[in-house]
C-alpha cells in the first residue's frame, strides 16, 4: 500500500491542479469553456462527454468537488494504484456523462467533475464487498459513514444541479467496482487432485 500512497496522491493533485488552472483560463476568457458542457441528446455533444468533468462554472463550484475528490480519488488510487484509478475515473465519466446526456432537461448545459465524486464514493463503498477485503470493507464503510450525505445529491431534489450526473455518476461508480475487480485465484480444496 505504501507504494500506492506516492503516486495515488501525485495522480490526484494534478488532477485538481488541472481543473484549477482550467478554471482560471475559463474565468480569464469570459467563460468560453462553459461550451465543453454537456447539452442533452445533440450528437454533436456527445464529444463533450469526457471533457465537460474537467469545466466548472465559476470557482465555488470548482471549490465544492475539490475536497472530496482529493479525498475520495486519493483512498480510491491508494488501494487500487494510480493506473487503476484513471480507468475507473474514465468510466465514472463516461457513464455519467452519458446519463447527463440521456435524460438531463432540454436546454441545459451540465459540467463538472461532480459526477466522478459520486462515482467514487460508490467505487469505495462497494469495492471491499466485490472483492472481499476486510481492509477495503472497512475503507468503504468509513466512506459511507462520513461521506453518506451526499446521496441526496442524488435525488431531484435542487435546483440548478445536476442529480444526473450524480445518480449516474453514483452508478459508474458500482460498475467500476465490478469491472476494475481484482480477482484473487479459487483455492483448491484439500486433497483434489488437479
Amino acid at each position: 500500500m505504501g507504494a500506492r500512497a506516492k503516486p495515488a496522491a501525485l495522480l490526484v493533485l494534478a488532477w485538481v491542479a488541472v481543473l484549477w488552472v482550467l478554471e482560471a483560463v475559463d474565468a480569464a476568457s469570459d467563460h468560453a469553456l462553459d461550451t465543453f458542457g454537456i447539452r442533452p441528446r445533440e450528437l454533436s455533444e456527445l464529444i463533450d462527454v469526457i471533457p465537460a468533468t474537467a469545466v466548472h462554472f465559476g470557482f465555488a463550484h470548482l471549490m465544492a468537488n475539490t475536497l472530496p475528490l482529493l479525498v475520495l480519488g486519493f483512498l480510491a488510487g491508494l488501494r487500487s494504484g494510480a493506473r487503476r484509478l484513471a480507468g475507473v475515473a474514465l468510466l465514472i465519466a463516461v457513464v455519467s456523462g452519458l446519463g447527463v446526456w440521456l435524460i438531463s432537461p432540454p436546454g441545459s448545459n451540465t459540467a463538472g467533475v461532480s459526477g466522478v465524486v459520486f462515482g467514487l464514493f460508490g467505487y469505495l463503498v462497494v469495492r471491499g464487498f466485490i472483492e472481499r477485503k476486510a481492509l477495503d470493507i472497512a475503507i468503504g464503510l468509513l466512506v459511507a459513514v462520513l461521506y453518506g450525505s451526499i446521496l441526496w445529491g442524488a435525488l431531484p431534489a435542487a435546483e440548478g444541479i445536476s442529480w444526473q450526473a450524480h445518480l449516474f455518476g453514483l452508478a459508474g461508480g458500482v460498475l467500476a467496482a465490478y469491472v476494475f475487480r481484482v480477482r484473487t485465484p479459487a483455492l483448491r480444496s484439500p486433497g483434489r487432485v488437479p
